[in-house]
């Protein structure tokens, strides 16, 4: 991103300036900390939010599309709720606060406490030029948790974090280390109680060691009038495996990019994607994904749903390395476009520096099948019943690949219950 003057503000990064001023002193951070949110915001002011003119925000052009910020609300809270599967290890967030620690099978800290001793500093800067995420997260949050799995640990219940808010802003990070032959599933819910819109940004930093065996869940149900920005950092290391599934179903603006780099052989991604989105929603999923060493392999499904006018974007790019050669991966992105006002942009990417190398991508965009909807009404189904079958059979096959019960079970009432209201 190349950084230009922005010598007129939009009321957006007016109000995030004003915001920034206002919590200052309240920001917790030793000088070092407080030092780079210095530097992070000042980029900001000077760049201003991406416009369409920067080419990985070309399909969301934040500075037109994000209109104003809700100011921080001190006084709001947020109550937790029940865990998303049984004997779910919940650790929750709460209005932007975590409100509890753990130490027994893995280690939880709160984030605050790592700003305020500086330790945070060195995984608090923005990853790239056009990482606007990180810059506003990184000047802005205050709250969050720092995991520590243990080396060959085999954690059986699932670990569930619960970031709940009631609207304003909310800005939360996890830094999370998983050692090496650690077997874990993680659970990252966003979710919006009752309340007034927010500004949410949330970036997850995982470190996955040598030989570990990790399931992530991302499950994001922002309110109708919310905006998201959210960002999941990985490092994979050798033989390491990692399931991670990210659903949407939720908030009015949308930016979820998974910044991906296989860095040790023998590394393996299973990434799988589903994407509701309706009413007036905006919702990017954006990937980036290295292949940085020989003998890795990854596979990338996506799906979305659009109804009513919903505006939806994938951008997903594929880096081989020069040295990374005997590279597996492929990427597909397959879209269900069910209104005529609705709008989907795809963008897959490869870019390919090694010769030995198997790599593919494609997307489609479809409405029903009339074969498929024929089927179901020749057999007494009326239309708005087998159109939703159809539409549940399409992303529900994406989920039952989790191969654990539980997991699918809560994932599908989520979209069923999504789709009940919107289609």
């Amino acid at each position: 991103m190349t950084i230009q003057s922005n010598t007129r503000q939009t009321a957006a990064e007016t109000a995030l300036v004003e915001a920034y001023t206002t919590q200052l002193s309240d920001l917790p951070g030793d000088p070092d900390v407080l030092t780079l949110r210095d530097r992070l915001l000042d980029d900001l002011k000077t760049a201003g939010l991406p416009t369409r003119r920067i080419e990985s925000w070309h399909y969301t052009d934040l500075k037109t599309l994000l209109k104003d910020i809700p100011a921080f609300d001190a006084k709001k809270g947020a109550k937790a709720l029940s865990p998303f599967v049984g004997g779910a290890t919940v650790l929750s967030v709460l209005q932007g606060k975590a409100n509890e620690t753990r130490q027994d099978a893995f280690t939880a800290t709160r984030y605050s406490e790592s700003l305020t001793d500086g330790s945070a500093a060195a995984r608090l800067d923005a990853v790239a030029a056009d990482d606007a995420i990180g810059r506003i997260n990184a000047a802005f949050v205050r709250d969050g948790f720092t995991l520590e799995i243990p080396a060959d640990a085999e954690i059986e219940a699932p670990i569930e974090i619960q970031s709940i808010h009631t609207g304003g802003q909310v800005h939360t990070r996890f830094p999370v280390t998983i050692g090496a032959g650690a077997r874990v599933t993680i659970i990252e819910r966003h979710i919006a109680g009752e309340g007034d819109a927010a500004f949410v940004s949330s970036i997850s930093d995982v470190v996955i060691g040598a030989g570990a065996d990790v399931t992530w869940i991302v499950l994001q149900q922002q309110g109708a009038a919310d905006t998201f920005l959210g960002q999941i950092r990985v490092d994979l290391g050798a033989d390491a495996k990692l399931k991670l599934f990210d659903v949407n179903a939720g908030g009015k603006l949308v930016r979820q990019e998974l910044r991906i780099d296989a860095s040790g052989e023998g590394a393996e991604l299973t990434l799988r994607g589903v994407n509701l989105i309706g009413g007036e929603q905006h919702n990017d999923v954006t990937l980036v994904l290295g292949h940085n060493v020989p003998n890795t392999s990854s596979t990338d499904v996506f799906r979305y749903v659009l109804f009513d006018r919903g505006r939806g974007v994938f951008q997903g790019m594929i880096r081989v390395a020069p040295d990374a050669q005997k590279t597996d991966a492929k990427m597909a992105c397959n879209t269900l476009l069910l209104s005529d006002d609705a709008d989907f942009a795809a963008k897959p990417e490869l870019e390919i520096f090694a010769d030995d190398v198997v790599c593919g991508h494609g997307a489609t965009v479809a409405d029903i099948d009339d074969n498929h909807l024929y089927y179901l009404r020749a057999r007494g189904i009326p239309e708005n019943k087998a159109r939703a079958m159809l539409v549940n059979a399409f992303v529900a096959e994406v989920v039952e690949e989790l191969e654990d019960e539980p997991l699918v079970e809560a994932l599908e009432e989520v979209i069923s219950n999504w789709l009940e209201k919107h289609a």
